[in-house]
Formats: C-alpha cells, structure tokens, sequence
C-alpha cells in the first residue's frame, strides 16, 4: 500500500474531487500529482468510506473518459474551456 504522508489535507481533497469528476481522466492525476490510476485507486479506499468508495469504482470501472487510451483521439485537454 502506498504512502500519502507527503500529500497534504489539500492535496487529497482536490485529487478525490478530479477522481469524482466524469471528464477528468487519471493521467490528470498523475500528471499533477504524480500518483498513477492504482495509487489513485487506494488514496480513494484509505479516504472514503467503504460504501462511498464502492459506488466510485463501479461509477468509473470502464468509463472512457476516465482513461485516456479510451477516450476520442481530438480529447486532448485535462480540463473544459468552460472552468475557470
């Protein structure tokens, strides 16, 4: 199991939110955090509550947007044009 000591209160808020996010894909992730989709995985197991990890797994078990091999090729960006 991985260790999250050097993340901060901050940084694991942000990174469970983009994990929740439909568009956002986990190479964003591991992009600005430098944690890969496994890593991701177990933040969000030793984060959540048992039942709330459950439903995100089966919310993006096989999602396209979440894993950039699957996404349209033009889908380029991390995040909408519309963010600010």
């Amino acid at each position: 199991m991985a260790n999250f000591d050097h993340l901060s209160k901050a940084d694991k808020s942000r990174i469970i939110e983009m994990a929740w996010e439909d568009r956002t894909p986990f190479g964003a992730i591991e992009y600005q955090f430098g944690l890969s989709e496994k890593e991701t995985i177990e933040l969000m197991r030793s984060e959540l509550k048992r039942s709330s990890f459950k439903m995100w797994r089966k919310r993006v078990s096989g999602r396209k947007t979440k894993h950039r091999q699957k996404r349209r090729a033009f889908v380029t960006r991390f995040v909408s044009p519309n963010q600010k």
